[in-house]
């Protein structure tokens, strides 16, 4: 990975940094925490610009991120209802619900959700698929990856030869976040599977 990321910037420069980060994205398994602290290395060797880097990988997340707004508004509230209907233990009234929730808490979430590990990528969707005003999504994502990229940017600017440290302490937070899903994830099935059962003891009584 770090032998690809380097081959793309000895390529494109600056521009390469932003290419990774757009891909980055896309495909989440490229990390943000390996690209951001890699640049910034090597714009402290003088091989690249670091106001140059920032405004790049910034337009490479915003460019990602508007790709995947635009799968989410192409998906459209109709189908992700039709989708809802068809999975075990969800229930349309879990979609309406999250949207009412995202109406009220949209733009903070997708500011906030630009600096979370794994979300940072899939809070574009539901934007989309909500069709939050375009320039408004625009605007937040910006901002919110311009933080995010400029900590990590400026982390292995300033790290120089020990930019990895980055990557391994950021890979600690990813795996909590991980895991706070998952217990989600749990606890969700297993109340969900407790209300059926009740459901099924009712309709015999």
């Amino acid at each position: 990975m770090t032998d690809w990321l380097i081959a793309l910037m000895e390529n494109l420069g600056e521009p390469g940094a932003g290419l990774a980060i757009a891909l980055e994205n896309l495909f989440p398994p490229l990390p943000s925490e390996v690209i951001l602290p890699l640049s910034g290395f090597t714009a402290s060797r003088g091989e690249m610009d670091l106001l140059s880097v920032l405004v790049w990988t910034t337009a490479g997340s915003v460019a990602g991120a508007l790709a995947l707004y635009w799968v989410g508004a192409l998906l459209g509230r109709e189908r992700m209802l039709a989708l809802a209907a068809r999975i075990p233990l969800i229930k349309v009234s879990d979609v309406t619900k999250t949207e009412e929730w995202f109406h009220r808490h949209g733009r903070k979430t997708v500011f906030f959700g630009r600096m979370i590990p794994i979300f940072r990528s899939l809070i574009s969707v539901p934007a989309g698929v909500q069709r939050m005003p375009l320039g408004i999504f625009t605007l937040l994502t910006t901002a919110g990856s311009a933080i995010w990229n400029t900590i990590f940017v400026m982390a292995g600017f300033v790290l120089g030869e020990n930019w990895s440290l980055v990557e391994t302490y950021v890979g600690v937070g990813s795996k909590v976040v991980i895991a706070l899903v998952a217990l989600a994830v749990l606890v969700f099935v297993g109340v969900r599977l407790g209300e059926r059962r009740k459901g099924r003891h009712a309709a015999r009584r």
